[in-house]
């Protein structure tokens, strides 16, 4: 008998982007996929693919319980119609209201993926400092529940939920990621000419783009012949976004070059030298993977999920976060020192291709399905 397989994720090009690979891994492995989220433009690649696509009109940045408990009931009704064999909720909001409609539904088999701490665990706004207590209470109730397994990226965030008592030991499973495509991501011979930075990412404050900015202006004062290159499109749905004219701004003032979302990233690393990332927290960096894969030295922070792929001195760099001073430091080291790039970028493909490649993560992700599929009685 086909088993029929749930996701619950707020947009549609985070599935594309992050979680891809093991629904095609889970067709393949015969599974009925269904994508529950809010669907726009990947969408209809989605269902070409073979994956049945079904609008949630998440708002991420709204904070209205009397709206969300209305959603948690558009989802319970979606559940009981799709009866779905196993769910997986990837995120806060989809944890705590896919876990609740879940149970309204009778679902027994719940994989929750808190991929990151998200804008509540990571900013200093008063807004989010006043919503961490009633998230973790939320998370307590839902994340690692009767039946269910929670799956971090990285085994800091893991040990923290657990310490806090907000995921059972027994519950809490640790895949390293989201894997990567180590055949389209490949080291390439690099171009000549000035050494070039580059910075792959959602543009959110919480990224660290101030610190690279502020880096790049250090290193042009000081007369460093780089370029240093953001990539990615500002995210108005999350409330740590810069705005376009922002980043339009720093583009303007010579330090960096704002290139917005891309679609060929590949070639993008591949005519590269650095890849850079200095966030305040990450679950695991899918960009850091990328860059790893593609041969690339790191330079990030010394945070959860960032020092779980960068080891300082041997696949990159790592700086203390929110200190443009430090990073400039690191990435001036390795803009005058290619024999340096050479050996992290090696050392970092090969982490990449043995412990990261989306074979392997694909493999333990279903591997979870399966345990979550025989504990909820349905094996």
């Amino acid at each position: 008998m086909t088993r029929h397989l749930a996701y619950l994720i707020t947009e549609d090009w985070f599935f594309a982007s992050h979680f891809l690979a093991r629904g095609r891994a889970a067709l393949a492995a015969g599974y009925r996929v269904s994508v529950l989220c809010r669907a726009n433009a990947a969408a209809e690649a989605l269902r070409r693919e073979g994956f049945a696509v079904i609008d949630i009109p998440f708002v991420r940045a709204r904070i209205n319980p009397a709206a969300e408990a209305v959603l948690a009931g558009r989802i319970a009704r979606e559940y009981r119609a799709l009866r779905p064999d196993i769910v997986h909720h990837v995120a806060l909001k989809p944890i705590v209201l896919g876990t609740l409609a879940a149970r309204l539904a009778g679902v027994r088999a719940v994989v929750n993926a808190p991929v990151g701490l998200g804008y509540v665990f990571t900013s200093d706004r008063a807004k989010a400092r006043a919503l961490r207590l009633p998230v973790a209470a939320a998370l307590r109730a839902t994340l690692g529940g009767r039946g269910g397994f929670a799956v971090f990226e990285n085994a800091e965030d893991l040990n923290a939920m657990v310490a806090r008592g907000l995921v059972r030991r027994e519950a809490a499973v640790l895949i390293p990621g989201a894997g990567v495509d180590t055949a389209l991501f490949q080291p390439a011979p690099k171009p000549d000419g000035r050494v070039k930075v580059i910075l792959v990412a959602r543009m959110l404050r919480d990224k660290g783009i101030a610190e690279f900015i502020e880096a790049a202006r250090i290193l042009g004062s000081r007369g460093v012949g780089a370029e240093f290159l953001l990539v990615g499109p500002p995210d108005p749905g999350n409330p740590n976004s810069l705005t376009e004219a922002e980043l339009r701004d720093a583009a303007a003032s010579g330090a960096v070059e704002w290139l917005g979302p891309r679609r060929d990233v590949p070639a993008l690393l591949a005519a590269s030298h650095i890849a850079c990332l200095p966030s305040y927290r990450e679950g695991l960096p899918k960009s850091l993977l990328e860059a790893m894969a593609s041969g690339l030295p790191c330079v990030a922070t010394d945070v959860p999920g960032c020092r779980s792929l960068v080891r300082d001195g041997e696949t990159g760099l790592l700086v203390p976060p929110r200190d443009p001073a430090a990073l400039a430091g690191a990435l001036a080291r390795l803009i005058a020192d290619p024999a340096l790039r050479e050996r992290l970028g090696a050392a970092g493909r090969h982490r990449a291709v043995s412990e990261f490649a989306d074979p392997i993560i694909c493999a333990a992700t279903l591997a979870v399905y399966d345990r979550a599929l025989e504990q909820g009685g349905r094996p």
